[in-house]
């Protein structure tokens, strides 16, 4: 009997709050700015309140916190929703923040009329002297005085669109003095003449992160609104306003971020990679984004294991990306189908078998045997790997080499005769002879081999473009070294093979599909990929060989 996995913290949570009746079923929220695109690091929070709004039959709405004009735009939104949708989830609701920008205003003004909001006209060099630090206290400003009916028409006038941008703020009376710098009259509404994604030019001033965020949890009735560590210092001002406006009382709780090694999760730095060239865009393989990830090959599942792997904690730590890696090859080896591909080609003419002649040989299209067989033709002129070929052959070397005997995959046992090399000194052809009684499946040769290589047929073959990818940064946690972090870049995270040779099959290959090049790696399609000319991008290595690299 297989033991009961233990609940995380914030399952402990829920599941206190549902047997004391203090929900009736929850509700969850994943609330992503439209300024990016997603990372790996979304993907944890996307897993945890889609998971556990699954798990004790509650909902999860997404929603978009679009507070800020200048920086969201509708392509994110769109690659959020697909994102998301990719992963396995589905939302109860689509919502935005600027929804209850009416809603926003009117508490707003709620504030105001209790004298718990003023507009103040200081600039914002001004406002964090008057600040204060973390051990003195901040001083009031000239404005906080201001009585409720000038604050009132103030706060419409900046609404009415009657002054520039940082010319006023409202903010929150609360305490000058208080030991969290951010309950020190934090600023709520700030004013900017910009064209909104949904709302167009209806509204000149919009709402603060801290503002918004809180509130529209209440309207949605969120029970239980999930954050990283970060956010810790803000729940004190989450629930002041929730009391002082006393609306629904939804509760924050806060986990550890994803952080990982090898790459860097600030979509403030992502957003460099991409307007610096460093990378394609923001779906370049090397990039950490849901959709780079995607295009590189990964599976959703992959990454929903690697969630749950990792687990929900209270304090942060370094999550290796290998563990990542390991979590796709444990999806990949059981449903990526196995074809040969050849990425440094050596010629090999097989001097005995009739060279007008070519066969269909039958190949397992992997380990399981309900993904069927495929057929693949074979002839007396292949390419083989150039790694597969020894001049002078190295101890226990199992390969070929002149006078060795080694199996072709799916096909015969072939002896090396001789070699020839080219003007360069470079060897170009490889002559064999090879065992008819030997096919694979019926072989009644009796002789043993040790070695077993893939091949591909000269005639049949057709080319590829092949794009290796490796990790991005040269240094586990580049964000923490000194200098720019791009500096750390690794400079072999691409190499592209401009000419391979595949299998026929893999012309008819579409986007979604995954592929074991047998003794390579995996590999996918990629979306640059022609009728005239395809790419596969290899996804991950067959084995984790980084570590051995580093060292």
């Amino acid at each position: 009997m297989s033991e009961e996995k233990s609940l995380n913290f914030i399952e402990e949570i829920i599941e206190a709050d549902l047997a004391s009746n203090k929900y009736a079923s929850i509700s969850t929220r994943f609330p992503p700015e439209p300024n990016g695109y997603l990372h790996i690091g979304h993907s944890k929070a996307i897993c945890l309140n889609f998971g556990l709004a699954a798990k004790y039959g509650g909902t999860t709405n997404l929603r978009f916190d679009d507070t800020n004009p200048v920086t969201e735009d509708t392509e994110y939104v769109e690659s959020i929703k697909a994102d998301i949708k990719w992963l396995g989830f589905n939302w109860n609701n689509e919502l935005y923040a600027s929804d209850y920008f009416d809603t926003l205003y009117a508490f707003a003004l709620e504030l105001i009329e209790k004298g718990l909001a003023y507009v103040d006209d200081s600039t914002s060099e001004e406002i964090a002297i008057l600040k204060g630090t973390p051990t003195e206290p901040g001083k009031p400003s000239e404005f906080r005085s201001r009585s409720i009916e000038e604050n009132r028409t103030l706060f419409t006038e900046m609404k009415n669109g009657l002054y520039k941008d940082g010319e006023k703020v409202l903010r929150a009376k609360i305490d000058m003095a208080h030991t969290n710098m951010l309950m020190r009259d934090p600023i709520i509404y700030r004013i900017k003449h910009a064209h909104h994604h949904r709302t167009t030019n209806k509204w000149c001033i919009y709402p603060m992160y801290d503002f918004a965020h809180g509130q529209s949890d209440s309207i949605e009735k969120i029970t239980h609104s999930i954050c990283t560590l970060e956010f810790i210092p803000h729940r004190e001002l989450y629930e002041w306003f929730i009391e002082k406006l006393n609306i629904f009382p939804s509760r924050q709780y806060e986990m550890a971020r994803l952080n990982m090694t090898y790459t860097v999760m600030s979509k403030r730095k992502l957003l460099q990679l991409v307007n610096e060239e460093f990378v394609n865009g923001w779906d370049d393989p090397r990039m950490p984004t849901i959709s780079g990830l995607r295009r590189k090959g990964y599976t959703p599942l992959s990454i929903r294991n690697f969630c749950e792997k990792i687990g929900v904690a209270r304090r942060e730590n370094m999550i290796d990306l290998s563990l990542l890696e390991f979590c796709l090859r444990e999806d990949l080896n059981v449903t990526a189908k196995r074809v040969m591909a050849v990425l440094d080609p050596i010629k090999l003419i097989i001097t005995n078998y009739d060279a007008e002649k070519s066969e269909e040989l039958i190949a397992e299209n992997g380990p399981d045997e309900t993904m069927g067989n495929r057929s693949i033709p074979f002839s007396n002129t292949l390419w083989i790997e150039r790694e597969d070929f020894m001049e002078v052959p190295a101890k226990k070397w199992f390969r070929l080499a002149k006078g060795s005997v080694v199996r072709l995959k799916n096909a015969y046992i072939v002896k090396c005769e001789s070699f020839e090399k080219n003007d360069n000194g470079d060897i170009s052809t490889i002559y064999c002879t090879y065992y008819p009684e030997s096919k694979s499946g019926n072989d009644t040769s009796g002789i043993a081999v040790k070695g077993t290589i893939h091949w591909l047929s000269a005639a049949h073959a057709a080319t590829a473009e092949i794009r290796l990818f490796d990790r991005l940064f040269k240094v586990e946690n580049p964000s923490a070294e000194e200098g720019d972090f791009k500096s750390f870049i690794n400079p072999d995270s691409l190499t592209i093979i401009s000419k391979a040779y595949i299998e026929p099959s893999l012309t008819k290959a579409d986007l979604e599909e995954r592929f074991q090049f047998i003794r390579k790696g995996y590999f996918c399609l990629d979306k640059d990929s022609t009728p005239e000319k395809l790419v596969f991008n290899r996804t991950v290595t067959l084995k984790d060989t980084w570590g051995k690299i580093a060292d």
